[in-house]
């Protein structure tokens, strides 16, 4: 019996101890698993906003026209047209400079072309004279074939003369004709009214086909070109009236739309507009920032929108878009991610055609680190 008691107390001790070690890694375990903190967000109301002032573009001004001019006839620069210079003096055409069409802007050396040209044309005056020759010829052995003076041997033999003289005619015709079209593009002309944009070489210098020797753009008309996204299409037609500003130039300019690509650029998915502009008096300059305003002139209406910082893909539609509205408690929230549907950009901000409601608060800072269900801190 005692020792039935000793073993008893024995026993009762070991699982006082095991209890109470049990205990201890319990309480070590809810160390462990302590709560991570809250991650921070800022947050945002969603805003009315007007939606009557339109959407402004900036838009680059091209020339209507510019050409890189070549000759066609190499050789060495012999001249090169003389200006008056803004000094009194007389210079080489340059930049800058404006020219009309038909102007000899410059020539390469004649020589070779104009002996080549006379060239031709002794030998078309040599041909002329065989041809004659043969023609006569062959009018004569015709009278004496149809009195049965000359034999049909003969008779073929003058007209095959009088043929073949007549194709050595056409053919040197022929290469007159090239030889004065050298000697022509020789002296290269302005196709059109224009500017001197660039001029490539001095008097001395080899040119050839490949050798661009001016640029020259007409400005009379210029292309004032930007881009729109999709959502902006709708707003914009061929034939409308756009007015265009530059910050050079304090007057306002009227143009029309005259071309909009069928196609978004494959990198930044906007596709491009062209309003033509009459410039006669050249107060818009290739290469000019120009800027415009579409939609200005829509009904006055009112739209929510948001940060631009709150909109992420939507979670779950990967070709949507979505916002985390969040659900204030103090300095504390819940978020929860919500499909939104999107329209124009406004500076920083962005219309949200539907999906949200006045009064609700999105993630703008901090959006992309929680998602759908996640409790924040909202820091001010």
């Amino acid at each position: 019996m005692r020792m039935r008691t000793r073993m008893n107390a024995a026993g009762i001790g070991a699982m006082i101890i095991a209890l109470v070690t049990a205990i201890g890694l319990s309480g070590c375990r809810t160390i462990v698993t302590e709560a991570r903190p809250l991650t921070s967000v800022r947050i945002a109301a969603v805003q009315t906003i007007s939606t009557n002032s339109g959407v402004r573009y900036s838009a680059t001004v091209l020339p209507n026209a510019q050409v890189d001019l070549a000759f066609k006839s190499g050789g060495y620069v012999e001249s090169i047209r003389q200006v008056r210079g803004a000094d009194g003096r007389m210079r080489a055409l340059g930049e800058g400079d404006w020219i009309t069409r038909g102007t000899v802007l410059a020539v390469v050396r004649k020589k070779d072309y104009d002996d080549q040209h006379a060239q031709a044309r002794a030998q078309l005056d040599k041909a002329q004279a065989e041809y004659e020759q043969a023609s006569l010829n062959f009018e004569r052995t015709s009278r004496l074939y149809s009195s049965q003076s000359a034999t049909k041997p003969e008779y073929d033999a003058a007209k095959a003369q009088q043929q073949s003289s007549l194709a050595g005619l056409n053919n040197t015709k022929a290469i007159l004709s090239q030889a004065q079209t050298a000697l022509d593009d020789a002296s290269l002309r302005a196709p059109f009214d224009g500017w001197v944009v660039k001029r490539n070489v001095d008097v001395g210098a080899l040119v050839g086909p490949s050798v661009p020797v001016f640029t020259i753009a007409d400005t009379r008309t210029v292309r004032v070109i930007f881009g729109v996204p999709e959502n902006m299409l709708g707003r914009i037609r061929l034939g409308d009236r756009q007015s265009i500003t530059t910050d050079s130039v304090a007057n306002t300019f009227a143009g029309t739309v005259t071309a909009i690509s069928p196609e978004a650029d494959p990198k930044s998915r906007v596709y491009s507009v062209e309003v033509r502009v009459p410039n006669p008096n050249n107060q818009f300059k290739a290469g000019m920032i120009a800027s415009l305003e579409l939609g200005g002139a829509s009904p006055s209406s009112t739209a929510y929108a948001v940060p631009l910082s709150a909109v992420i893909r939507d979670p779950m539609r990967p070709e949507g878009f979505a916002v985390l509205t969040a659900t204030t408690n103090g300095d504390e929230a819940t978020v929860t991610a919500r499909g939104v549907e999107l329209g124009s950009e406004y500076g920083n901000m962005i219309h949200v055609l539907s999906g949200l409601t006045a009064g609700e608060h999105v993630v703008t800072t901090g959006a992309t680190m929680v998602k759908n269900g996640d409790h924040v801190s909202v820091i001010q």
